[in-house]
């Protein structure tokens, strides 16, 4: 156990048995439970539990619309009874079930991709307000657009505006939710911004998913805030059975929205699906070297200066480079015009929608692997990742089981990960941690007189 006046490093912890130590496995130091599991046995199963919440997520509400979740249910009660005491011992066996867990992650996302596609059409790409509204207002936030589409219907003709924030911006994108003209436009950043942004904002407000901030003792918003099914936090209202009544008339007995006048717009509905109709596109640009590489830097946003790292990244990225994107990151340079590559009209940037969205990028990978005839690691391809909660661990996991390798993540390292695992991931993935711009764009950038990643 390393200690210093700050913090105290546990090599282990876990308190899950009758056998545990006094105040836990760990606890004291100790690099071993009662049981005989290793410190690195712990934080695997730590790993897979971390992984299952994220599969989770992705799994409620591909469920919601009907998507038949069965294989992901089998995966999430396997891996619970895998994480048992006195179960299994056995590294390898952890990491293949870390593999199966991430197998069936880019299972849950596309079967989420698909039933967002079906009940909502497929996103195009289309340019957002930002940071203005007006009028009677509902702000969204999280990451159910199952929940907006049925507050659009239930709005319709109300004098009521409906905005989005963080992960929900990408809804703006899917023509059955964007067909309805009072679904205005897009509001803050990402999620950490809540405390100041909602307290600006005079509306009402619904939760609609994780992501929501604890309430700070100067917020002005409870009473205006509505948390949707499983969120919620204590002292605020709740839409019970998709009644949204109470909403719609407290909205409209609240004063209309001022302070938000912001003429700027920003741009999602990049979804794969829409994307590999630019395919033809896109291999002569690459084939004839107009189009170098793709850097997908996408993922959770952390509040602090340290994502800042992310802005510059992209900021840095020659003409001829493609950004992809998902998720609340984005939020940290789409506000940016990156233009198009030369003459080819290809957007340097290309935001594919919310954190379950990322398996987008696979498809366009595999798409340009079989087009260009190159293995997925010979692709002119970087993956730069910050990470946050649970869900960029089901993410990560879903990438390192198709095999995928050279991913940079940041912007600090994982605590669930010792020195051991993080040496597996490195030897067997290539997976490393950001450093500086400078230095990391000299290693990931290819060079003009290169053909490979």
């Amino acid at each position: 156990m390393s200690t210093d006046k700050n913090k105290i490093t546990l090599p282990m912890f876990c308190n899950q048995c009758g056998l545990s130590a006094p105040n836990g496995c760990g606890s004291s130091g100790q690099d071993q439970g009662t049981c005989g599991k290793s410190d690195t046995i712990a934080r695997l199963q730590d790993i897979l539990i971390f992984g299952i919440k994220g599969l989770a997520a992705y799994r409620e509400h591909a469920r919601e619309l009907g998507a038949d979740t069965r294989p992901v249910d089998d995966i999430i009660a396997e891996t619970l009874y895998f994480t048992m005491t006195n179960v299994n011992f056995s590294f390898d066996l952890h990491i293949e079930q870390l593999m199966k867990v991430g197998r069936v992650g880019v299972e849950v996302m596309n079967l989420l991709s698909d039933a967002h596609t079906q009940a909502m059409g497929i996103p195009t790409p289309v340019k957002v307000s930002q940071n203005k509204a007006e009028g009677h207002a509902i702000l969204v936030t999280g990451h159910n657009l199952t929940m907006l589409q049925k507050l659009l219907a239930a709005t319709e003709g109300k004098g009521i505006n409906v905005y989005t924030h963080s992960e929900m911006l990408p809804a703006h994108g899917y023509p059955e939710l964007r067909r309805h003209a009072h679904l205005k436009g897009n509001i803050g950043g990402a999620w950490h911004d809540q405390n100041k942004l909602f307290s600006a904002f005079s509306g009402t407000i619904i939760a609609s998913t994780n992501c929501l901030a604890p309430l700070k003792k100067n917020a002005n918003y409870a009473n205006r805030l509505y948390g949707y099914k499983i969120t919620s936090i204590e002292g605020i209202k709740h839409i019970e059975n998709d009644d949204f009544a109470p909403l719609i008339a407290q909205t409209l007995e609240l004063p209309p929205v001022t302070g938000f006048n912001v003429e700027h717009h920003i741009t999602t509905g990049h979804h794969y699906k829409t994307i590999l109709t630019l395919a033809p596109r896109v291999v002569e640009a690459v084939q004839q070297g107009a189009l170098r590489q793709f850097f997908v830097i996408a993922g959770c946003d952390s509040p602090g200066s340290a994502g800042d790292y992310y802005r510059k990244l992209a900021q840095s990225l020659p003409d001829d480079c493609v950004i992809l994107t998902t998720s609340c990151g984005k939020f940290r340079f789409n506000d940016l015009d990156f233009g198009t590559i030369g003459n080819t009209g290809i957007p340097r940037f290309l935001d594919l929608g919310q954190c379950n969205d990322s398996i987008g990028a696979v498809h366009l990978a595999l798409a340009l692997s079989q087009a260009l005839n190159l293995p997925l690691e010979q692709l002119p391809v970087r993956i730069v990742l910050s990470w946050m909660e649970q869900k960029a661990v089901i993410i990560l996991l879903a990438l390192f089981s198709l095999g995928i390798k050279n991913i940079a993540i940041g912007p600090k390292p994982p605590q669930f990960l010792n020195d051991g695992i993080f040496e597996f991931l490195a030897q067997n993935f290539n997976l490393k941690m950001i450093g500086d711009v400078e230095t990391d764009l000299q290693e990931m950038l290819i060079k003009r007189a290169d053909k490979a990643a």
